[in-house]
């Protein structure tokens, strides 16, 4: 070490942070047996560990981490160093360019020293060593020699992924006789590895080896031997057989239906036994696969409905969650669900009671029972502070303008305390904008609450948001037009073209808004789009600004042509070229891609026109058969999503 010159050697950190790696390894040295994994933590800094890279360094210093690798009872500093040299070791062959000149040499000068971890007397060294083995060779040799179940499993796992990238027709073949010989004779949870290991390879292992998956994965005799066993390199403490099932779910990914049978058997076991963290994993499993396809759903609700009576409320929460996404499904046991309103159990780090999800799936199928108090409920997590306190995983608890704004049909019920609390939480406060979205959102019928809508206009915080909603509203405040005018907004071109246009909408002058908006269209001012959005709704009147519009269509960038394509058919009247832009955004949505909200934008735009291609029609009919979520989000709101979107091709496609 002493011979090393640390100053001139660059570390991933940069030079200064290379002089601590010689008093790290001396430290190293000097401690013996009293080092801990603390003390390999001045390493890490200083190489590449979750970096990408392979410092000067590093090579530097890879002899001392290999022979310090190799000293007997020396504590954890063996396992994490060996984790350093794997990882170091893994980023020179991801990305060559990014390891040091020396780096490749370095390590054929230690090879033997290195391999000879393999054979280590300890086994969490062995198992660490696992990614330093050098091909399915070295494994195969190993796997023969090692008689250790927590280092047998995941060197099952390690010759998987070896013959995934093996081109070797032979050596791949080996390790499948490996793996079928494994699947006869070894343990339980030894045989579920091979199956993991075989679908690393061939995917379709694990739709053939269905049965066993699920029958060593609803023993619960089998369960404790998973955390005895299932280890892989780099991961502290071992896998839980829940751990196993969540990656066994994986493995399905690309065939659905065998996926549903996994859960659905699961799920039944479960009901069998009263195993209910088999059944707790199997709903999680229920949830990633409904998020993803909506096929699933007709298998799953009536599992869901019936085990919101199990005796566990991690089970109960997970179901009520379930048919809350869902929405429509639930209503066959809105008995069941109103039942639970009162429940308060509730499953560990995730969000809100049994009670909650359950009220929550009785909004989504406007149940009146959920309704009384449920606005003060909502808000109850934010009186006195900002914003509620929540996991950002699923299952979780909506957001509040997620479960009202879909129950427009009950806005004389809930407007009372909607105003009541706009009237305490005011300007600046915690869902001020969020009721402002559901009264905009409610259109006409939110009417009753003008008053505390244009409270709102005299602070920039909100001020726009007031002015949405106030025109909205509808006839019922055109009596606003003159706070609106006076409103109070930031100084930027686009607040003052939206502060005429809403004063316009609500009985002003038409003429002096649309000379405002189209002469900012024509000089430029302000965001292209924005005046383009606005005068489409003045209709033929904006026929003076239809050329500079139709620019903005051909040139604009994606969403600016479509709103364009949108406001150019407002004042011309003409369904072309209107139509044909927009029916541009629907094949990629069809190819896979997933721009959905310009997608949406075009059905609108195309259910207005009243007419479609019928290109356009074998497009959306390919869209609608297709069973995924048409949705980018992957939490709840995936469902509502979907839903809309769905619902928009049906009008579309309704069309003559």
């Amino acid at each position: 070490m002493d011979d090393v010159p640390w100053q001139r050697l660059e570390s991933v950190l940069g030079h200064s942070a290379a002089a601590q790696l010689r008093q790290a390894l001396r430290d190293l040295v000097l401690r013996g047996r009293a080092a801990t994994e603390e003390d390999c933590y001045p390493l890490y800094d200083c190489l590449s560990r979750n970096t990408g890279r392979v410092a000067p360094a590093a090579t530097a210093m890879l002899p001392c981490v290999v022979a310090l690798a190799g000293v007997p009872d020396t504590g954890d500093t063996r396992i994490a160093l060996v984790q350093l040299m794997a990882s170091c070791r893994a980023a020179a062959e991801a990305d060559p360019d990014r390891a040091d000149s020396g780096w490749h040499e370095a390590w054929r000068l230690q090879r033997p020293r290195i391999q000879a971890l393999l054979d280590d007397p300890l086994p969490a060294v062995r198992r660490e060593a696992l990614p330093l083995a050098e091909g399915i060779d070295a494994l195969l040799q190993r796997w023969h020699a090692e008689e250790d179940p927590a280092v047998r499993l995941p060197l099952l796992l390690a010759l998987g992924t070896a013959a995934t990238d093996c081109d070797q027709a032979g050596s791949v073949q080996r390790v499948r006789a490996v793996l079928a010989g494994a699947l006869r004779t070894e343990s339980p949870v030894m045989r579920v590895a091979a199956v993991h290991a075989l679908a690393a390879f061939d995917p379709q292992a694990a739709v053939r080896e269905l049965d066993l998956l699920v029958e060593v994965l609803s023993d619960t005799g089998v369960r404790g031997q998973f955390e005895a066993t299932w280890y892989i390199p780099d991961v502290e403490g071992a896998f839980t057989r829940e751990d196993v099932i969540f990656w066994t779910g994986h493995l399905f990914q690309n065939f659905p239906h065998t996926a549903l049978a996994f859960v659905v058997r699961l799920i039944g076991a479960a009901r069998r036994t009263g195993d209910a963290l088999l059944c707790r994993a199997a709903l999680d499993e229920a949830w990633r696969l409904l998020v993803e396809r909506p096929s699933a759903a007709s298998a799953l609700a009536p599992l869901a409905g019936a085990l919101l009576a199990d005796p566990d409320a991690g089970v109960r929460y997970r179901a009520a969650h379930l048919l809350a996404v869902l929405g429509s499904p639930a209503t066959a046991y809105a008995e069941e669900l109103a039942a639970l309103l009162d429940d308060p159990g509730q499953d560990e780090l995730l969000e809100g009671t049994v009670g909650d999800h359950a009220r929550w799936a009785l909004t989504r199928i406007g149940d009146e029972r959920a309704l009384p108090g449920l606005v003060e409920y909502l808000y109850a997590p934010y009186r006195g502070q900002w914003s509620r306190s929540y996991v950002p995983s699923d299952p979780r608890l909506p957001e509040v303008e997620d479960v009202l704004i879909p129950l427009r049909a009950h806005a004389d019920a809930l407007l009372p305390a909607v105003r009541e609390l706009l009237r305490d939480d005011g300007v600046g406060g915690s869902l001020t904008r969020c009721f402002l979205g559901v009264l905009r959102a409610w259109g006409p019928d939110a009417a009753p609450a003008l008053p505390e809508v244009v409270a709102l206009l005299d602070d920039a915080r909100c001020s726009l948001d007031a002015v949405d909603t106030l025109v909205a509203m509808g006839e019922a405040a055109r009596s606003a037009e003159p706070a609106v005018r006076g409103c109070t907004v930031l100084d930027h071109p686009g607040n003052h073209h939206k502060v005429a246009w809403a004063a316009w909408r609500l009985g002003g002058d038409r003429d002096t808004a649309l000379a405002r908006i189209g002469g900012a269209l024509r000089t430029g001012e302000g965001p292209l789009h924005g005046p383009v959005g606005l005068l489409g709704d003045f209709g033929p009147a904006a026929a003076p600004y239809a050329d500079l519009v139709r620019d903005v269509m051909d040139q604009g960038d994606s969403w600016a042509r479509l709103v364009a394509a949108a406001a150019l058919w407002s004042i011309t009247g003409q369904p072309q070229p209107t139509a044909s832009v927009a029916e541009e955004y629907l094949a990629p949505i069809a190819d896979g891609g997933d721009a959905y909200g310009t997608f949406l934008d075009a059905l609108h735009l195309l259910a207005d026109i009243g007419t479609i291609s019928p290109a356009a029609r074998a497009t959306l009919r390919a869209v609608r058969e297709s069973d995924r979520r048409l949705s980018t989000y992957r939490d709840y709101r995936a469902f509502a999503r979907d839903q809309e979107i769905r619902s928009a091709i049906d009008d579309v496609l309704a069309l003559p």
